[in-house]
């Protein structure tokens, strides 16, 4: 069974005409799972990783299991105040207002190679913010890899756009 069938659809959720995708009905099968890992690390395989950096919250579950399965190190990219040492952040746009992301500033080292992991994307404002903190602690991006994306939305454009490499898994047209 495909990923794609694996995972769920909310309408109007969290608000009307949104169409949420609920990746946990993936997540909780033990066979989309490990595909899930697979699939998300098979493009980076043979590429040298030092970090995986996972996006709060699903982007934890995901970057754990696969900077395990590479021998990596984790690195947790979480919103403003989340983290307990010295941090370092990015703000970036939402919708409505704007929003903060941090890292610890010893999570990664000068020069590491680093993938960024999450479960979807759809405007790419994380994401970008995350490739911003990233680069600015000195670390390389050599890509990123999501379950999801919603094209219509244009983050994987916009993410490709400033020449890093984007792999997904599945997509939903119209967000």
């Amino acid at each position: 069974m495909p990923i794609k069938s694996r995972i769920r659809t909310i309408p109007n959720y969290p608000k009307p005409g949104v169409m949420f995708r609920d990746i946990m009905t993936l997540l909780q099968d033990p066979e989309g799972f490990r595909l899930t890992i697979e699939q998300m690390l098979e493009p980076f395989v043979d590429v040298a990783i030092d970090k995986v950096a996972g996006i709060e919250a699903r982007g934890f579950i995901l970057a754990g299991a696969i900077a395990h399965r590479l021998d990596a190190g984790f690195v947790a990219v979480r919103k403003k105040g989340k983290l307990p040492h010295d941090t370092v952040g990015q703000d970036y746009k939402l919708e409505y207002g704007s929003d903060r992301i941090e890292v610890h500033t010893d999570a990664i080292v000068e020069g590491e190679k680093i993938l960024l992991v999450d479960d979807l994307l759809a405007t790419g404002g994380t994401a970008l913010a995350t490739i911003k903190l990233v680069e600015q602690v000195g670390g390389d991006l050599v890509g990123c890899s999501f379950i999801v994306d919603l094209p219509d939305l244009g983050g994987s454009k916009k993410i490709r756009a400033t020449g890093h490499d984007v792999h997904f898994l599945c997509e939903f047209e119209g967000g």
